[in-house]
């Protein structure tokens, strides 16, 4: 039992009490350097939640030096030391009223206001918070009464995570998200408390003697105090963990009920939608190709019923019946035939476009090689389809052949190179025109 007890010993290590308060009260003070620093890692906070990095946010909570005020007010009720219980809650108060208003400014400003789910984490606490944070305080204040810190410090201001809380309620405020602002603002208090109630009764504990003697009815109203203080703070917290556990099982048992009354059946699952609240409790689903009728539902919500996490929630099925969807296949099949009509129509046009453009495209340099042969006093030619508008608005088309010759061709010439002509090229209508 001794070696039990030497092993739990606290005394143990613990450095002069006169130099630990000392410390204490040096760190409760917000000016000069610490409320420079406390700016800075509000800011740093607030970027790492606005980009959702747990490296810079870490960062911010290592340079906080906002654990002074609280561990100083847990300091100042284990030794009944009002006027730095006083003065701790006071500088608690400006730290947090700065805290709010940098972070606040901060995410009015910046042009990012998606949440993120670094965000999202700190707006639900629950009793989970509050043994993070009453634990990491009583290792908090342990470290801060030995003559050897040691780590422990730093792994507390992780822990126990006063800064992002903080910055959380700046932007719910920035952004009017009250929801956002109050649960932020809720887990911020729930550290501040529990961490102090740990300080209070390590302090306790070790047997700090107290700054003045008073008496069994000051002490005893400081233990209500701070009994009602745990049980503020518990209840709320407790019925939100609650909520959490029920809406993890549910999630856990519909997975399980689309597994075994879906999957494992071979329905193939294309749509699914959940929504857990204290109000209503509903499943939607939606399948690729199986159909059930109104017996099968009966029966799959029979089953939700005798489930106790499910029970109450209502089995929605989203299906179209038979007719209806022969009716939407019928309009598809008659869609994608109208467009491959289209499709045809725009085909048997363009290839028409492609054979006039074939018609009125002429091979002006092979035309000439051959009239040569036959009219060697030919120099040039070039041939064109022509349309001509006459005065009573009606036109004519005409294959129009200009050339160049050496000499003035005769008449008869003319005639049968125009003769020539049509036959070459397969027309009627050759209209012979002399390069000025």
């Amino acid at each position: 039992m001794k070696n039990i007890i030497d092993i739990l010993n606290l005394h143990d290590g613990e450095d002069d009490r006169e130099k630990t308060i000392e410390n204490v009260k040096k760190n409760i003070e917000f000016k000069g350097a610490n409320l420079w620093i406390l700016a800075c890692a509000i800011l740093v906070a607030s970027v790492g939640l606005n980009v959702n990095s747990t490296a810079v946010i870490i960062g911010a909570m290592l340079i906080s030096p906002l654990m002074g005020p609280i561990v100083g007010a847990g300091f100042a009720l284990g030794i009944y030391d009002f006027l730095l219980l006083k003065k701790s809650l006071i500088n608690l108060l400006n730290a947090t009223l700065v805290s709010l208003t940098v972070s606040t400014l901060y995410f009015y400003l910046s042009p990012f206001k998606d949440v993120q789910s670094e965000l999202l984490a700190r707006t639900s606490p629950n009793i989970y918070d509050i043994l993070i944070a009453f634990f990491g305080g009583v290792v908090g204040v342990i470290a801060v009464t030995r003559s050897e810190k040691g780590n422990p410090i730093p792994g507390v201001a992780i822990a126990t995570a006063l800064m992002p809380p903080l910055c959380t309620a700046g932007y719910g405020i920035a952004t009017a998200q009250w929801a956002f602002f109050l649960g932020a603002f809720y887990l911020y208090c729930i550290n501040c408390v529990f961490i102090g109630i740990a300080t209070f009764l390590i302090i306790k504990y070790l047997n700090y003697p107290a700054a003045k003697q008073i008496n069994d009815k000051i002490q005893g109203r400081v233990k209500f105090i701070i009994a009602c203080l745990i049980l503020i703070m518990l209840i709320p917290s407790s019925y939100l963990a609650y909520s959490l556990y029920r809406e993890q099982q549910f999630k856990k048992n519909i997975n399980l009920f689309i597994e075994n009354e879906f999957t494992f059946k071979g329905y193939t699952v294309v749509y699914k939608k959940t929504d857990f609240n204290s109000k209503k409790k509903n499943l939607e689903l939606a399948f690729l190709s199986k159909r059930f009728d109104s017996t099968e539902l009966s029966i799959l919500r029979e089953k939700i019923k005798l489930n106790k996490y499910l029970k109450g929630t209502t089995l929605l099925i989203r299906q179209d019946s038979t007719d209806r969807f022969n009716t939407l296949k019928g309009d598809i099949l008659n869609q994608i035939k109208s467009s491959e009509n289209e499709m045809n129509n725009k085909d048997i046009k363009i290839m028409q476009l492609e054979k006039e453009l074939t018609q009125n495209k002429f091979d002006n340099k092979k035309l000439l090689k051959e009239t040569r042969i036959l009219f060697p006093e030919i120099n040039s030619l070039s041939v064109i389809k022509s349309t001509l508008v006459t005065q009573k608005d009606s036109s004519i088309t005409i294959t129009a052949v200009i050339y160049d010759d050496n000499k003035n061709i005769s008449t008869s010439d003319k005639e049968r190179f125009r003769n020539w002509l049509n036959e070459r090229l397969a027309v009627k209508d050759v209209e012979l025109f002399k390069k000025q």
